[in-house]
């Protein structure tokens, strides 16, 4: 239930602090007072579309804070607020709105900032608004189908339904998406073979092309490769360190000094002997080919062209290239293989969702007779006396609902019944609202029900006895009930006005709870207008007291 409301620069509301009981809850006040300003207030901090028209004169934001209680039993809340680390195990639960000047809003849940789809979420949980003029959405069929649907206790079926129609519908995109990429594989595959071949022929190795420019490099210049050699063989051949040596020798008979200089040149010869035999073995080897200069240009000729077709810098890149498309073309296989599962799992699916379609459409057609019972006795309790209300169900397209369409069928003379949004005045439609509004409050556990002015249209006895309906309401949630009618404000657990003011800085518009004299002075206001009677006042402490 609604606790509280806290309201900060909204519109024409200055400042505005009220606390709400359970039960009725009524709220009156002339016309132009501003009780649409204090439901848009509540439908703010709900989650409704926020801009910066919403800011008052009296700052550069304005705030909306609401705070409910959460009963134990209402799990499905208690888990909204779980899954979203929300839960302060409190009991209570605070939702604050902020809209600053530039039209953005911020939301908060438990002091802890949430976006609008979860806001939204939660609240819808929390309030439910019958706004004024909504009567024309009982011709929409998918309000009609959830009506039929809460009687019937279908949550689970709907959710059994819903749920395969989603996992049908993703199966489905896959497979479109599967076939699309089968097709366009399909078309390319003659390109993409003929690319591969080109690849595969050429039998790539990674490193390849250096090694190929290092052999080219050497087959070019092999000819000044054996002339060099050939030179350096000629100056190793007339070394003539052997004769030095036995000179230095011949000396060390004499000079001691020149025996280890002799050693040394010995040293030297027979290192200059290695250089020369490696020299020669080099030189065997080194031969002039212009059979290989020829395979080598060709070769960097092929990978080259390779390079240059297939834009890539190198043999490497050539490789990568050349597994993409080999894959691609093994990737058709993969998705074929993916196209029969895919088709399996929705022949499946669709069996399962039209098993769902059936299990609902048997239980609204089970439903529907009982269902058209509960609301032409709330009718005619409501002085329709010849009412007459059916539902018919229709195929339909198949959705997230099932495959039933529905259809109102309406008459409040007792002749043969037509579509609701085509026979029914704005009185008996505002009868016809409530009395599926209430059925609904005894099967969906919804804390707190707001009606503004679903009496429109109504007079008499009749807004009496709807007023007694809403008062029955009251017992088992809390109700606000926004009227112009005396006969429904008299039947409240509490009553608040609002009220309009006019200071130096313009209007302000505030709510306020009356009780005892000024409540019957209220009532007495509605039944006689500005100029309350004594006669109005006597009515008025007659309805209060009923």
């Amino acid at each position: 239930m609604l606790k509280s409301l806290q309201i900060r620069n909204y519109i024409l509301i200055d400042s505005l602090d009220v606390v709400f009981p359970e039960g009725l809850v009524i709220i009156t006040g002339q016309t132009g007072a501003g009780k649409s300003i204090l439901l848009g207030a509540l439908s703010l901090v709900l989650g409704s579309r926020a801009d910066a028209s919403v800011i008052g004169s009296r700052g550069d934001n304005c705030v909306v804070e609401a705070v409910f209680e959460v009963p134990p039993e209402d799990t499905l809340t208690r888990n909204i607020l779980e899954e979203n680390e929300l839960d302060d195990e409190s009991g209570e639960l605070v939702i604050r709105r902020v809209v600053s000047s530039s039209g953005r809003s911020r939301s908060f849940v438990n002091d802890s900032p949430v976006n609008l789809q979860i806001l939204q979420e939660i609240s819808s949980r929390l309030v439910d608004i019958h706004a004024q003029h909504q009567t024309r959405i009982l011709s929409d069929k998918s309000f009609q189908l959830m009506t039929l649907d809460h009687f019937a206790g279908n949550a689970a079926l709907l959710e059994r339904c819903s749920g395969s129609f989603r996992s049908l519908r993703r199966l489905e995109a896959r497979l479109d998406e599967v076939n699309s990429r089968i097709a366009r594989l399909e078309e390319e595959g003659d390109y993409f073979r003929s690319r591969l071949g080109r690849l595969v022929d050429a039998n790539l190795r990674e490193g390849e092309l250096e090694e190929l420019e290092k052999e080219r490099e050497y087959l070019s210049n092999v000819e000044t490769i054996k002339e060099s050699l050939i030179g350096a063989e000629g100056c190793l051949e007339t070394s003539s360190l052997k004769e030095a040596r036995k000179l230095l020798e011949r000396a060390g008979k004499f000079v001691p000094e020149t025996l280890p200089l002799a050693e040394r040149v010995e040293s030297a010869r027979v290192e200059l002997n290695d250089i020369l035999d490696e020299v020669v073995r080099i030189d065997s080897r080194t031969e002039v080919s212009d059979r290989r200069i020829e395979e080598v240009d060709e070769r960097l000729s092929l990978l080259y062209d390779l390079m240059k077709r297939y834009s890539a810098s190198s043999i490497a890149e050539l490789i990568t290239i050349r597994d993409e498309y080999s894959g691609s073309l093994s990737g058709v296989d993969d998705l074929i293989a993916q196209r029969e599962e895919l088709s399996r799992k929705i022949v499946k699916e669709r069996k399962e969702f039209e098993s769902s379609c059936r299990s609902l459409h048997e239980s609204r057609e089970s439903a529907r007779a009982r269902f058209a019972e509960s609301i032409v006795s709330s009718l005619r309790s409501l002085e329709l006396e010849r009412a007459v209300f059916e539902v018919e169900l229709t195929d339909a397209q198949p959705g997230p609902a099932g495959s039933d369409g529905i259809r109102f069928l309406f008459s409040a003379a007792g002749d043969r019944p037509a579509d609701v949004a085509k026979c029914a005045s704005g009185g008996e439609l505002s009868r016809l609202m409530l009395c599926l509004k209430a059925m609904m409050a005894r099967f969906v556990s919804m804390p707190t029900l707001v009606f503004d002015e679903i009496d429109s249209g109504v007079s008499g006895s009749a807004a009496d006895k709807m007023g007694q309906m809403i008062c029955s309401m009251g017992s088992d949630m809390q109700v606000f009930a926004i009227t112009h009618l005396p006969q429904v404000a008299a039947k409240g657990d509490a009553h608040y006005i609002v009220e309009k003011s006019f200071g130096d800085e313009g209007a302000t518009t505030t709510i306020r709870q009356v009780s005892g004299e000024e409540r019957v002075s209220e009532i007495a206001r509605m039944l006689s207008g500005s100029h309350v009677t004594s006669a109005a006042v006597e009515n008025a402490r007659t309805l209060l007291s009923d």
